[in-house]
């Protein structure tokens, strides 16, 4: 790269952030002020200033790049490898144990056998990583020079998504879904948490913090099925999401805060980010299983020398030298995953004893078996009871259940536009069941008379309803059954099962990433001492994001290639709109269900003809003057304040 810096030798050399970049900041804790010293943007000062072209320090053009697993996290890496670190796609090689690539962004089937899909995305439009990527990649559909995020947003800026049954009961009856319904009290505690450190709440519970009208609450069961929390997962994780979507959390009620795909993940995704990777040369080598990785540690640090890995039932060592770097996805959220289908329950024979014992856990425990640096995967994968749950994909002909669907949707399903805008949920299920029906078609190959439908529910130790049985012992025709009842058309039952091919999927590890962890559970992205190994994934440490998103899982890849090379280019922070003062009055406004909060009409009467009065949003109270305003706002504001400090 001598040739390419040679005119600016002497300005680099000059540099005190040249070779020394802090390539993941983090915004809780930087005082963003400007001195001659800050020559970088702030942690989460995003946009087209970070979209420069890094100049890798020396040429990586003989380094091999070994990257174990083909999700969206590993084939981020192998992107932001060859984009900013310069290194030719042919030197880039996936070892995955699965027969597709992928990971868990899947999606496949037909007509004849059913489609699946065993989770699905809800978007949002600050994944400011994952639309990094996106907008380079050529669209599935539109012609040059049109990218995935361009057809994204062609369909999402053209077609809103919001939905007019989030909340179902009685028999199908959509329930009042326009408030939150929060006391005071649990409108209090959730601005209490999002105060707290993080460091002080390690292994702390969701149920052991919030009071019990807060988990009966309509605003946690908007929360919870929505991200798929369970009561007794991290509080600190918890804590994490309202931070990173403290700006649609007025938009919960109806899911119009989202945005999503024309098609499934696999086909949206991961589809048009292969074919880029292949382009280049990439090359991906399925049906390969990496067993361990052999790693030589000294007081330089750690080196990976070898990867152990069987093909074809024999086990082979590849050898990695120094120059070469190795990216390794931890644990896995859809592993042991257990099939069902319309006659047949998922044939689980996993517990407590003999779980995390498939491939991609063997692969953190034989690493974190080697040193402390590498976490502690049992933290997560050792209790399949609370991070487990299970999914149906309806792949349903014209019945009484389409046309139920049909009444719950904004848009005719068949019509290709937002259909039920995100997940029903039936409040009254003992399963808490919920469904979706996301534009149609859901496959590019789909007919037109068929739509695949998602369900999912989160009890997985509760009777049905309907059919008492736990939903992992049902069949598929068990869960249509369960499903008619709470829809109110269980007298139209045949005409549905005739119609509806499922397929179940039971994960045993699908929230395995929410359970309480405290500090060194995870590891970081390139743990310390190593010197050419990355983990990537959900199950790694990041300054502020969550997990369970592909903003996460391209985040961490983005950070492994910026440190692994030591590039001059830093991997922003979390959107920063969480200190944004018009997105805290209005989550705090929304939270009490426009209601006057605390102090709101003094603030109102300070803002009215500046150029700020626009920060509140109108609601029925503006208008109206009450007796001894200034008073009772300044009492009201001291209560509040005087609460924050108990």
């Amino acid at each position: 790269m001598n040739s390419t810096t040679s005119k600016f030798e002497k300005l680099l050399h000059g540099s005190k952030e040249y070779g020394n970049v802090n390539h993941q900041p983090d915004s809780s804790k930087e005082i963003q002020i400007n001195t001659p010293e800050k020559t970088m943007p702030f942690s989460d000062q995003i946009g087209n200033y970070q979209r420069n072209k890094a100049i890798p320090s020396k040429s990586y053009k003989d380094s091999k790049i070994y990257i174990v697993g083909s999700g969206i996290a590993g084939m981020a890496a192998a992107y932001y490898f060859i984009r900013d670190g310069h290194i030719p796609g042919e030197n880039i090689i996936f070892l995955d144990q699965l027969h597709v690539d992928g990971g868990s962004l899947d999606g496949a089937g037909n007509t004849t056998d059913g489609y699946i899909i065993r989770g699905g995305r809800e978007m949002d439009m600050t994944y400011e990583n994952l639309w990094d990527i996106f907008q380079d990649i050529p669209a599935l559909e539109l012609p040059e020079p049109y990218s995935v995020l361009d057809e994204y947003r062609l369909v999402n800026d053209n077609d809103p998504n919001y939905s007019k049954a989030r909340l179902i009961h009685k028999n199908g009856q959509i329930k009042d879904f326009s408030k939150f319904g929060l006391d005071k009290k649990d409108q209090l505690a959730i601005i209490k948490l999002l105060l707290k450190k993080k460091e002080d709440l390690d292994d702390i519970t969701i149920e052991g913090y919030f009071s019990k009208s807060f988990l009966e609450s309509n605003f946690w069961f908007f929360w919870r099925t929505m991200f798929a929390f369970e009561n007794w997962h991290s509080l600190l994780e918890c804590k994490l999401y309202m931070h990173r979507f403290l700006h649609a959390i007025d938009g919960m009620k109806d899911l119009s805060c989202l945005v999503f795909p024309k098609y499934n993940q696999y086909d949206t995704f991961v589809t048009p980010l292969r074919k880029f990777l292949q382009s280049k040369g990439v090359q991906i080598d399925l049906n390969t299983l990496v067993k361990d990785l052999d790693i030589h540690s000294d007081i330089n640090g750690k080196v990976v020398e070898a990867i152990i890995i069987e093909k074809d039932g024999k086990e082979e060592r590849i050898p990695v030298g120094k120059e070469n770097y190795v990216i390794a996805t931890t644990g896995s959220m859809t592993e042991d995953t257990f099939y069902g289908d319309n006659k047949t329950a998922p044939a689980i024979d996993l517990n407590k004893n003999n779980s995390g014992q498939s491939a991609g856990w063997t692969l953190w425990k034989n690493l974190a078996a080697k040193s402390p640096v590498f976490g502690k995967p049992e933290k997560f994968c050792g209790n399949i009871e609370k991070s487990s749950w299970e999914s149906a994909t309806l792949t349903c002909k014209p019945s009484a259940f389409t046309e139920k669907v049909r009444e719950l949707c904004v848009n005719d399903p068949y019509s290709g536009k937002t259909a039920t805008g995100g997940i029903v949920t039936i409040s009254d299920s003992n399963w808490l069941m919920s469904f979706t029906c996301n534009r149609q078609p859901h496959f590019p190959d789909q007919p037109d008379d068929i739509l695949v439908i998602w369900v999912y529910a989160l009890f997985m130790d509760k009777e049905g309803d309907y059919i008492k049985k736990t939903m992992p012992q049902c069949t598929g025709d068990e869960i249509l059954a369960e499903l008619a009842y709470h829809l109110g058309i269980i007298d139209q039952l045949d005409n549905i099962v005739e119609n509806t091919i499922v397929r179940i999927s039971f994960m045993p590890y699908i929230t395995s990433m929410f359970m309480p962890r405290a500090k060194g559970d995870r590891p970081q992205v390139v743990p310390e001492g190593c010197k050419n190994l990355g983990l990537v994934g959900q199950f790694v440490e990041t300054n502020n994001d969550i997990v369970f998103t592909m903003e996460s899982s391209v985040r961490t890849a983005r950070i492994a290639v910026y440190e692994l090379l030591n590039l001059n280019k830093q991997v922003p922070d979390i959107n920063p709109l969480q200190y944004d003062l018009r997105h805290l009055l209005k989550a705090a406004q929304s939270l009490n269900d426009y209601e006057p909060i605390v102090g709101e009409g003094l603030l109102r009467k300070f803002l009215k003809g500046t150029y700020y009065e626009h920060l509140l949003v109108e609601n029925a109270e503006d208008s109206q003057e009450h007796e001894s305003f200034f008073t009772e706002q300044i009492n009201r504001l001291k209560g509040w304040i005087g609460g924050i400090r108990d």
